[in-house]
């Protein structure tokens, strides 16, 4: 339910014990990005092989990642993504997650179809990452819910409009996925909220979804954030996807700062060092 007062809803308590894990620790929990795709924005084609993919999962647990997040599909937030099926999704996966699973770190499966999401479940994959918050496969909330999974309900739209009030559009999508998670029965301390940093947004909406955030603490349900690289720090600091570190980094301090407990990243070293020293400096405020 989401609250009526300015003051932000009790925390659900996690239900899952990995996502009660990740949650438990004083700083936000990392997220490594690990895209085994030909076409992402920012490291298309650099993890497609096995064994480049399974040194890059290892590199980040080794740098402090609390998950990993494979994504086998690429969701390209600015509008040129090409959809694959998911039998293509799968195969990409096949030769990578159980290896990446035996690490001993959760993952978290990044697809907006179910079949791909129940192979990944039943693979070694621990949390769903559905970047249409429940709302493009009508499968997925029923599948989640048999699996007690938690999931990730990213807010999402077809396209970017820069005349609506993002932050009440974001709020009623959640308050539609919501719904959709309760009347298939999935526990709400398996959910987490993310507003969808660069998704259906133009630059500003972006920057304002990271000003406000604090907002969306309503809910009641952890958030996590994921700004990673993404072409609103272009829109104040011209740069290519890769030269966008210490953006990246700021908006996740922000992000932090705000109330953001799994930040997602592709830089896992940088965010750690960054998160820790910004949380060091506040104990002694």
């Amino acid at each position: 339910m989401i609250a009526t007062t300015s003051r932000p809803a009790p925390a659900t308590p996690a239900s899952h014990p990995v996502l009660r894990a990740l949650l438990s620790a004083p700083c936000p929990a990392v997220m490594g990005v690990l895209n085994v795709t030909p076409d992402s924005f920012s490291d298309g084609g650099q993890f497609v092989t096995p064994d480049r993919a399974l040194a890059q999962a290892r590199r980040m647990v080794a740098e402090g990642a609390g998950i990993i997040d494979i994504g086998a599909e690429s969701t390209r937030p600015y509008g040129d993504a090409q959809p694959v099926s998911a039998e293509e999704e799968m195969n990409r996966l096949r030769p990578v997650l159980p290896e990446i699973a035996s690490l001993g770190v959760p993952i978290s499966i990044d697809s907006m179809k179910s079949q791909v999401v129940a192979w990944a479940l039943e693979a070694g994959a621990a949390i769903a990452n559905d970047v249409w918050g429940l709302q493009r496969d009508p499968d997925m909330a029923a599948l989640l819910a048999a699996r007690n999974s938690p999931v990730i309900i990213m807010h999402n739209r077809d396209r970017a409009d820069a005349g609506i009030d993002i932050m009440k559009d974001i709020a009623g999508f959640f308050a539609r996925s919501l719904e959709i998670a309760a009347k298939a029965g999935i526990s709400a301390g398996n959910i987490v909220l993310d507003p969808g940093i660069g998704f259906g947004k133009t630059q500003e909406q972006s920057m304002t979804a990271l000003a406000r955030l604090d907002e969306l603490l309503k809910f009641g349900l952890p958030l996590l954030v994921g700004a990673s690289r993404k072409s609103f720090i272009n829109s104040v600091v011209p740069s290519e996807p890769h030269q966008r570190l210490g953006g990246s980094i700021a908006a996740h301090l922000a992000a932090a700062q705000a109330g953001a407990r799994i930040i997602r990243t592709h830089d896992v070293s940088e965010t750690m060092q960054a998160l820790r020293v910004a949380a060091a400096i506040r104990d002694r405020q």
